[in-house]
């Protein structure tokens, strides 16, 4: 069995029997039926992932590898927050008539702020760093703006990156490290999606930095599995796992901003097979 999949059916079922219900409570979301979207929940959700042994990308059911590079570049690299700049649909639900989700996620990482060295945004200065001063413990991005909160059609998620830098004994190439933060995730939906995303972004920055992806810890404040999706966990993580797949970047591509969605594959990708129509709560 892959390492990712081991995660995530331990993380789920430590959920299911150890975590906390909201039902009953005042909840936020809604299911379509307007009826309120109730959750089991566990607080300091922590998962490592060692992408030099593994990329964690679940073989019980499929991830769509292109699409989660998709909406992770069109955060990172694009900086929209037009749902008309993605590939897919996900962010409908979101966004107004002009397709704009406000003020959040890539809008956040172009904005431009006075460093030392000038004049740069969030990825560009992460960039910078990388190059410059990787033992920095001050590498980082924020999404989360207090003063835009009220521009926001949602509140990010995933809304920092902490990288730091490691060089192992013997290897004369640096190891990209980071920390990425979550306030709430719902695990059945998104939980390996982001992990698929910053690993694929772990892997690029390593690559244009001269460096080798290491490990990605990720640290969710409210892991939740939702009350609808409970059968689905069950039967999900009922399943036999698969071997993990090799990722492959494309090898040529050395500028950040040069990346497509169609410069990453996986080999000898088996799954499980997909969940469909998931109910997702809004």
């Amino acid at each position: 069995m892959s390492l990712a999949d081991n995660i995530f059916i331990n993380m789920c079922r430590d959920i299911l029997e150890n975590g906390t219900s909201t039902e009953g409570e005042k909840v936020r979301p809604r299911w379509e039926d307007g009826t309120p979207a109730y959750t089991i929940k566990k607080f300091g959700v922590v998962n490592r992932y060692d992408l030099s042994k593994e990329f964690p990308i679940l073989t019980l059911r499929r991830t769509a590898l292109k699409s989660a590079t998709d909406e992770m570049l069109w955060i990172w690299q694009k900086k929209s927050n037009n749902i008309n700049d993605l590939h897919s649909h996900i962010w409908d639900a979101w966004a107004d008539e002009d397709g704009s989700i406000g003020k959040a996620y890539g809008y956040q990482m172009g904005v431009k702020h006075q460093y030392k060295e000038g004049m740069m945004d969030q990825i560009d200065r992460v960039i910078y760093d990388l190059k410059n001063n990787p033992f920095s413990r001050r590498i980082m991005t924020n999404l989360y703006v207090h003063q835009d909160l009220h521009e926001m059609n949602l509140y990010p998620c995933a809304y920092s990156m902490t990288f730091n830098v490691t060089q192992k004994k013997g290897e004369d190439k640096l190891t990209l490290n980071a920390v990425l933060n979550q306030r709430s995730q719902d695990v059945l939906a998104a939980n390996n999606w982001n992990v698929v995303q910053y690993s694929v972004l772990m892997h690029m920055l390593a690559q244009v930095c001269g460096m080798q992806a290491g490990e990605l810890v990720h640290v969710i404040a409210d892991a939740h599995i939702y009350d609808r999706h409970v059968p689905l966990i069950e039967e999900l993580i009922g399943r036999t796992p698969y071997e993990a797949p090799t990722f492959w970047l494309n090898p040529e591509v050395r500028d950040f901003y040069g990346f497509t969605r169609n410069d990453v594959r996986v080999d000898g990708y088996v799954t499980g097979p997909q969940i469909e129509n998931i109910p997702v709560a809004v």
